[in-house]
């Protein structure tokens, strides 16, 4: 699920539009845009907390592959961590992608998230790591995690089971991003049923568009069913690249479907995001002066204003 790309195009943060050529000298500048033209606010950096807690749990979901889950859910956590939030990234894909790009080895683990839903002497506090951004700990994952989709199949109370697992954490942390598998599933399903909001990766192109509806779909039977306070905090456009009529497009469609789901901040298509992953460290601290780092810092900024992060 990490972005991959060959290209490095950063229309990540959206500049200030400058005045027009041959305007008198001190007039003033034109409001500034993001990529659907929608006046773009000024997110402010968040104050500080005074305390932390309780966390608000964030799914990272999108039944494609490939769309940049694992990618903006590191980066986010980082971005977060930053401005002094604690965060906890929840690895709920069997590949363990996100704990490898925060310097977690998935084969080197004794005890993982697997254990923690399905054994009843594993404790949140055995499987918990730190890693080495300050504010930012993990409960990893691997290949274990695979088997949870079969097993959870019998137990009482099935999809909620990560949600009994995750109350431990409510009282020491401010966000708790859920890294989601490419699938619907069980596991899915109990990220959600666990969630107090949804935030969609879309990659800027139409196959990607395309399975949003089906998402939404699935998000709104959860919340008819199982987690009434479920709430969609946006959708965010991804590998966006600003040069090429295709990305444009596809945004506008979601403007025009979703209206203000979709978010301001767009993530662009850059390869600082595969190297960052490569050194198993978020943008944020591998290139932090990178409009990519940029982008994630302003999509914190843009969570907490809109009281999707605390």
């Amino acid at each position: 699920m990490t972005q991959t790309t060959t290209s490095d195009a950063s229309p990540a943060a959206v500049p200030a539009t400058s005045p027009t050529p041959g305007s008198p000298a001190g007039q003033a500048e034109e409001p500034r845009t993001d990529v659907v033209g929608r006046p773009l606010p000024d997110f402010r950096d968040p104050a500080p907390l005074a305390s932390h807690g309780p966390a608000r749990i964030v799914a990272m979901c999108n039944q494609k592959g490939g769309v940049g889950k694992t990618t903006t859910t590191i980066n986010l956590g980082a971005a977060l961590a930053e401005y002094g939030r604690r965060v906890l990234l929840v690895d709920f894909d069997p590949q363990g992608a996100a704990s490898v790009g925060v310097g977690v080895s998935p084969h080197d683990l004794d005890l993982s998230v697997y254990n923690l839903l399905m054994e009843r002497d594993v404790g949140f506090a055995d499987v918990l790591q730190p890693t080495n951004i300050e504010g930012l700990d993990v409960l990893p994952a691997n290949i274990d995690l695979s088997a949870a989709e079969v097993q959870l199949v019998g137990e009482v109370a099935r999809e909620s089971v990560l949600a009994r697992a995750l109350r431990p954490a409510l009282d020491d942390y401010d966000v708790i991003l859920v890294d989601c598998q490419p699938s619907l599933g069980l596991l899915t399903v109990n990220a959600l049923t666990a969630a107090h909001g949804v935030l969609i990766p879309l990659e800027c192109e139409f196959f990607a568009l395309r399975g949003v509806a089906l998402l939404v779909e699935t998000i709104e039977k959860v919340r008819d069913r199982l987690n009434p306070a479920l709430e969609i905090d946006g959708i965010l456009p991804t590998m966006y690249d600003s040069r090429t009529l295709h990305s444009r497009e596809v945004v506008a469609r979601v403007h025009e479907a979703f209206g203000d789901t979709l978010l301001h901040t767009v993530i662009g298509r850059t390869v600082k995001f595969p190297d960052a992953s490569v050194a198993a460290e978020p943008i944020t601290n591998y290139a932090p002066t990178h409009a990519g780092a940029a982008a994630y810092r302003q999509l914190a900024r843009e969570l907490v204003a809109r009281g999707d992060a605390a």
